[in-house]
């Protein structure tokens, strides 16, 4: 097999991982903010870091995570909805700093991340 051969062959498996991914990232639901998924204010937020490959790749697409936010306001557990393996961690990593009001009781909500290569 040439050179060009695998190129050519590699190249179209990107750009179909690539198509498929945008192409599931656009039958999520539309993005709703923390604070009304929780019910709770949000007192910080840190945005996630876009991770290398991923803009190595241009690679754009939602993530979704279930986070449960213990009641002194911090995030206790996060759970994958969906979203690109690439993408999740970066996520995941931000939304367990952000911080909430404090509450009676935890809360559970769903927040979802936009990652988009050309705004970042």
């Amino acid at each position: 097999m040439s050179f060009r051969t695998i190129f050519h062959t590699v190249t179209k498996a990107l750009v179909l991982a690539v198509a498929l991914t945008l192409l599931f990232a656009s039958f999520l639901a539309p993005s709703t903010s923390a604070q009304d998924a929780l019910g709770r204010k949000i007192k910080s937020k840190i945005s996630p870091i876009y991770p290398a490959i991923a803009r190595k790749m241009n690679l754009a697409g939602i993530v979704k995570l279930e986070i449960t936010v213990a009641a002194n306001g911090t995030v206790k557990d996060t759970k994958v909805i969906g979203g690109n393996p690439i993408l999740v961690n970066a996520a995941a990593d931000a939304v367990k700093k952000w911080r909430f009001e404090p509450a009676n009781d935890d809360s559970v909500g769903v927040v979802e991340f936009k990652f988009d290569p050309s705004t970042d």
